[in-house]
């Protein structure tokens, strides 16, 4: 089998790292989540994944993107025939584990990493590839011409590495084009992005994370009237999402509740609504 050999940026790197880690999850013999498609990419890309084996940090990208999961079916129960944008889809699956058959799906990310996406992918009628920077607005429109409402964002692993004004610019857009979305978005504390030089898998690629946020509320002030409706830690996942987890990962969350580790507490989840 031939294997592709990804050209791509800093930060568009790092969206390999939790492909890795839903591969990995998905050969443990209770996991988190099963990606028989993350095996199937790791396997057709030419890249030292091994760089990454057996980091704490592949165990938290897998139980963030359980949480994210779920936000996205919870909404698609609500709005069977909505629409899901994933910011930064990187080589997201979340498509082949959530999609219930009648929303319509946009992958965002930048051109390099939609060009190896489209080797693995393709466009249906209701799943498209967006080549864009987020931080531009013509895909907004083409999201808007596109389908209908109502809608979910979801930025995984994507806010923290733009620039505080870029993610305020892009909330207020949001909030204008598409009024009453619901954003899924993660954050560091400035104290965590100050230290990440020493981060287990930052350290070893050379994206570098931009925007530190040690209170979500900050999102209210920008665009008024955008509700918090869940900030989660890893050690305070909605009680539902906690309890679907296998014993070990259950077991692993509660001794890190009780350690209070600083790298783990800083380290929050969101679901905003926008007004």
């Amino acid at each position: 089998m031939s294997r592709h050999i990804p050209s791509l940026g800093a930060v568009q790197e790092t969206l390999l790292i939790p492909l890795y880690g839903r591969a990995v999850e998905h050969h443990q013999p209770e996991p988190a989540l099963r990606d028989p498609r993350a095996v199937e990419l790791v396997a057709a890309i030419a890249y030292d994944f091994g760089r990454f084996d057996a980091l704490p940090s592949l165990t938290g990208s897998v139980l963030r993107t359980v949480l994210f999961d779920a936000w996205t079916r919870d909404f698609l129960d609500r709005h069977p025939t909505g629409t899901v944008v994933e910011i930064g889809t990187g080589r997201g699956t979340r498509y082949e584990r959530a999609d219930n058959g009648r929303a319509h799906w946009f992958d965002l990310d930048l051109p390099d990493v939609i060009a190896l996406r489209r080797a693995f992918f393709a466009d249906t009628p209701r799943r498209r590839m967006l080549a864009a920077s987020v931080t531009e607005e013509a895909w907004l429109d083409e999201i808007a011409q596109r389908a209908e409402g109502p809608w979910l964002f979801s930025a995984e692993a994507v806010l923290p590495f733009l620039a505080e004004e870029a993610v305020r610019q892009l909330l207020r857009r949001l909030a204008r084009r598409f009024p009453g979305a619901l954003l899924a978005l993660d954050t560091n504390s400035t104290a965590l992005v100050g230290a990440q030089d020493g981060h287990d898998a930052l350290s070893k690629v050379a994206a570098r994370l931009r925007w530190g946020c040690d209170d979500i509320d900050v999102l209210t002030d920008w665009v008024p009237g955008t509700r918090i409706l869940g900030s989660h830690t890893l050690t305070s996942l909605p009680h539902a999402v906690h309890a679907g987890l296998p014993t070990p990962h259950r077991r692993m969350l509660d001794d890190l509740a009780r350690q209070r580790l600083p790298q783990v507490e800083q380290y929050r989840m969101h679901l905003v609504q926008l007004p």
